[in-house]
């Protein structure tokens, strides 16, 4: 009995001293890069979840103490947490509050709520994670940042890092290979909101958002109808909802206009296992709608 004690008590002693370094994500995407980085010298707290929204979270008081002991929180930035100001002020010098986008090229772009207590405008594009090469650019920010709060796993951190650069650039190539079977006439991305700007600069889409950079933006009848006039002078072939999106109105859309409905894109990462996965599955699904069959 003694000796299993023991046995247990030195295990959890070992799992402590794998996993020292705690940090909170405020996006389920950074969870990813954290874990690729740190690996067993990282314990990871999600805060959000599998089926948050990161557009509306809001911390409440037990998120915050489920991360209480986090010393670093992940943001991914570009106005998308519009609570920072009051989660800066909970956390203070407890924790070191990382901004993975800082040194990131942001694109344009505006965000206002529906409900007037959470209006805010972005004024940047918040979704650069659909950008691989900005995905890539952001390792290395939390490789330092991690190597800075535990310096004596500084080199595995970059080890991790140089290790998930090469995982992405592969993932690049690929992803450049199957879009390359849509010839670039027919590279008209139809969305439901403005999240895929970074993957059409990329890639040479060009983009056609049916709301805005969030899932409350609805268009008016105006706007619906100049949109209607875009998607048909453009030939767009198709239109793609989301994962964490009402399909009605794309529904109604594509009524009005004969476009079919897609299988649904992973716009903020949420219900994937990982990043490649998130991407992958992007990537599958346009090529499979608008690619023309083999052959042809």
């Amino acid at each position: 009995m003694i000796r299993l004690i023991f046995a247990h008590c030195f295990l959890s002693l070992i799992a402590a001293s794998a996993a020292e370094l705690r940090v909170a994500v405020l996006h389920p995407l950074l969870g990813d890069i954290a874990r690729q980085i740190g690996g067993a010298h990282v314990q990871v707290i999600d805060l959000i979840g599998p089926n948050g929204d990161p557009h509306h979270f809001e911390p409440k008081p037990e998120d915050i103490k489920h991360a209480e002991a986090a010393q670093i929180y992940l943001i991914a930035g570009m106005g998308l947490e519009s609570y920072l100001p009051k989660l800066k002020g909970i956390i203070a010098n407890k924790a070191t509050l990382i901004d993975v986008s800082a040194s990131l090229p942001a694109l344009e772009g505006t965000c206002d709520d529906d409900e007037p207590e959470t209006t805010h405008a972005h004024g940047l594009d918040p979704h650069w994670w659909h950008s691989i090469a900005l995905f890539r650019r952001a390792t290395t920010t939390v490789a330092s940042a991690f190597a800075a709060a535990s310096p004596e796993n500084a080199e595995l951190f970059q080890k991790n890092a140089t290790a998930y650069r090469s995982q992405l650039d592969e993932l690049e190539r690929w992803s450049k290979r199957e879009i390359a079977k849509i010839p670039r006439d027919k590279r008209q991305l139809a969305t439901a909101h403005a999240a895929f700007n970074y993957f059409c600069k990329e890639f040479g889409f060009i983009a056609h958002p049916v709301q805005g950079l969030n899932r409350e933006q609805m268009p008016d009848p105006k706007q619906l109808a100049n949109l209607i006039a875009e998607l048909k002078t453009s030939h767009v072939a198709a239109i793609f909802p989301e994962k964490e999106s009402n399909p009605k109105i794309l529904q109604t859309l594509t009524h009005d206009t004969g476009i079919r409905l897609a299988d649904p894109l992973s716009a903020d990462g949420l219900g994937v296992t990982s990043y490649d996965a998130m991407f992958r599955h992007n990537v599958e699904t346009i090529v499979r709608a608008l690619a023309p069959p083999p052959g042809l």
